[in-house]
């Protein structure tokens, strides 16, 4: 039996939870024309929503659908490497004219890309293999902007680009994309204050180039509904309020509510009412399965970035960790080290700081740290 609570991919609309408002704004904009920047916390769903999105009929009909994720990124080099992989992917399993147009532009990457025997393309090309990217980033566009279909392109974690050894290329994306009117975008950010800046900032490239969605939680009432219907189709239970303490255990995130009832189902058998105990089990299961993870991670921080994390972990929403009570309390030397802590933190992508707030955002990894 398929368990219904999917943590990684798309398994299609019916193991989709709700987004139908924002399904349907995302599509209409960029439908007429619009560049989208979408933007959320970690594990909010950002990348299942494109993948739903992408996968109506009239779009699958009318576009070229590319979702490329530059999260491991880190050069114009490596950029270049997933979205020419992505675009050959997708082509791949369309018409040969689709591909073989893809081919004749982008000629660097030719000698890369060989026939197999069912005549189709393999990609076979490593990023060190990219020796000229911004030549083959104008080849890329080249071939959107001459492809037999409109694109939509989703690049997943953009802010990343930020981060690049090279510091032009925001504005090196900014001009292919502003003159390439055969593609329209999605920049879809998890950091926040980083997405902000690129979009909203007069002195950044792409101020005011795209339309913003913020993605919130879940409501409540249709997570709850959702859940229900899964397990009642496969003749189990759950109680309501443990539904209710699940998702405000996790602050309504989408990809912890999954696992958590990834582990309930699996451990359930058929008539079994999950409740609140359960809960408790299940997301003790999925915080354990990460123990090595996390050990391994605290391994490499210093005692001071120890300290830090659990004055986190113990910290009211309100709490300042410059302040004297928390320099006090965690026995740090001083603001000057809490905040060289706070920026290595989150260099490590550990910490995170919304609208001034820092918090730990991996949820499982805070409350392992709580069990300690």
């Amino acid at each position: 039996m398929k368990n219904p609570f999917l943590t990684y991919g798309y398994g299609g609309p019916e193991y989709f939870c709700d987004r139908i408002e924002e399904t349907k704004r995302l599509t209409t904009l960029l439908e007429n024309g619009n560049h989208v920047a979408l933007m959320s916390p970690r594990r909010m769903g950002k990348t299942g929503l494109l993948k739903h999105c992408f996968s109506q009929k009239r779009l699958q009909d009318e576009y070229y659908l590319f979702i490329v994720d530059i999260y491991a990124t880190r050069s114009l080099a490596e950029f270049t490497y997933e979205l020419g992989r992505e675009i050959l992917s997708v082509l791949k399993s369309k018409e040969r004219r689709a591909w073989e147009r893809f081919i004749q532009v982008a000629s660097s990457f030719r000698t890369g890309i060989t026939i197999d025997e069912f005549g189709k393309p393999s990609w076979n090309i490593q990023v060190g293999d990219i020796h000229m990217p911004q030549m083959s980033l104008n080849e890329i566009f080249q071939y959107l902007s001459a492809a037999d279909k409109p694109c939509l392109v989703a690049i997943d974690e953009f802010q990343s680009i930020m981060d690049y050894a090279e510091k032009n290329v925001e504005a090196l994306l900014r001009t292919h994309i502003q003159s390439c009117n055969n593609a329209w975008f999605v920049f879809s950010g998890s950091k926040r204050h980083m997405m902000g800046e690129m979009f909203s900032s007069p002195a950044r490239p792409f101020y005011q180039s795209a339309t913003t969605i913020s993605l919130k939680p879940i409501a409540l009432k249709s997570y709850a509904e959702f859940i229900t219907r899964h397990f009642e189709q496969n003749n189990r239970h759950i109680k309501p309020e443990a539904i209710q303490y699940l998702y405000e255990r996790f602050e309504g995130t989408t990809w912890y509510i999954q696992k958590v009832c990834n582990e309930l189902f699996a451990a359930s058998d058929q008539g079994d009412v999950s409740d609140i105990g359960d809960v408790d089990n299940a997301i003790r299961n999925a915080v354990l399965e990460k123990e090595d993870t996390y050990l391994d991670l605290m391994s490499r921080l210093t005692s001071n970035q120890k300290a830090v994390l659990t004055g986190l972990t113990q910290s009211t929403d309100d709490i300042q960790p410059t302040s004297g009570k928390f320099i006090k309390k965690y026995h740090l030397a001083s603001s000057s080290v809490v905040q060289r802590c706070l920026a290595a933190l989150q260099d490590k992508d550990i910490v995170t700081n919304d609208r001034g707030r820092y918090y730990i955002y991996d949820y499982f990894f805070l409350y392992w740290l709580r069990m300690r």
